[in-house]
């Protein structure tokens, strides 16, 4: 998928061309720019395609966030519901209607005779299980559309907020933005990354760690008990829900020292073992376990390649009008972006 990653970050940096010495808000760019990743990646589509349904999901995410922690009573709920059920209702009749357009083109395509299969990509594997000939392996229509919503919010909400973040803190911290400068120089030179380079960018893979530690994309982990369960001197009933706060673990100063709020990717110069001293729960930004995030190789890889290219060619400092306000909406997002000024290193060139 890494020539698809490029041919995206080329199509951003191409538009950046003549920004020079004016301020950009990065979020938003980088929300464009993973917003197009997954699309061609998972989907063999565009951001275009998809774009109204990933408008709907960002709305959704902001109702769930302010219902998060709000109790429902099952029979009221039925007899009347408030203005954001109502919406988000509204909001997963649309994202479906959307999907399986997309589904559909994809079937007609094969039907028609203009592609072999459904396709190897994620959706093809999809769409595959969709007609299977088993009926006990057959993915029912809401299978496949939760599908779906997850690849298309996930892989887009989490790498844009960490792209977003690591730009802010090389923007405040010139001394590792030089750092991984060098790193990338000396591995690529000027060359768009290749696969080998990228498993050894050490530098870049540790402001990665910190960073995910720091603003982690996801803020906390929500799990239900299937049955009952002693945890520490807690004994936890069957069918209830829980939060695991992973963001108040990786700001533990037990685990981190009285540092742990600066911004020192040298922590992770060892690897996360020795990091965490051993502790496996003092850092997972991606989850533990057989539960952990399918996609975090693929989101780590995204992340070297348009650090890569942007390193190779832009000094990043930070706007005067840049306000610091993380706000957790599912994922850690800055309220007010994040605007930098970038300096091309090729002026002369």
């Amino acid at each position: 998928m890494t020539p698809a990653v490029i041919a995206s970050v080329e199509t951003m940096l191409e538009k950046w061309k003549g920004q020079e010495g004016k301020e950009i808000e990065v979020f938003q760019e980088f929300r464009l720019l993973t917003s197009e990743v997954i699309s061609r990646t998972a989907f063999g589509s565009n951001y275009l395609e998809g774009e109204k349904i990933f408008a709907m999901l960002k709305e959704l995410s902001i109702i769930m966030s302010r219902n998060n922690f709000k109790t429902s009573i099952p029979l009221i709920n039925k007899l009347w519901k408030h203005d954001d059920m109502l919406k988000s209702e509204e909001l997963a009749k649309g994202i479906q209607d959307c999907v399986m357009k997309i589904v559909k083109k994809r079937e007609d395509k094969f039907v028609n005779g203009e592609a072999d299969s459904f396709g190897n990509d994620f959706l093809g594997l999809l769409v595959n299980a969709y007609h299977d000939s088993d009926e006990n392996n057959r993915l029912k229509m809401e299978d496949l559309v939760d599908e779906c919503k997850t690849f298309y919010f996930a892989g887009q909400d989490t790498v844009n907020s960490l792209l977003a973040w690591i730009v802010l803190l090389l923007a405040t911290h010139g001394d590792w933005q030089d750092k991984a400068r060098r790193e990338v120089i000396d591995i690529f030179g000027n060359r768009n990354p290749d696969s080998e380079g990228i498993s050894k960018l050490k530098t870049i893979t540790m402001i990665i760690y910190e960073t995910l530690r720091l603003y982690g994309p996801s803020n906390g982990l929500q799990r239900r008990v299937t049955r009952k369960v002693q945890l520490g001197k807690l004994v936890l009933p069957a069918n209830i829900d829980i939060l695991v706060q992973n963001i108040a673990l990786h700001h533990d100063p037990h685990h981190w020292g009285d540092d742990v709020h600066l911004f020192k990717p040298e922590r992770f110069e060892e690897g996360i073992a020795k990091a965490t001293n051993y502790n496996a729960a003092a850092f997972f930004p991606f989850g533990l376990g057989p539960r952990s995030c399918v996609g975090m190789s693929f989101a780590i890889t995204e992340t070297k390649v348009a650090l890569s290219m942007i390193l190779q060619r832009y000094t990043i400092t930070l706007s005067p009008a840049y306000v610091h306000s993380p706000m957790p909406i599912l994922a850690i997002r800055p309220q007010h972006g994040i605007q930098v000024i970038l300096e091309s290193l090729h002026n002369n060139a």
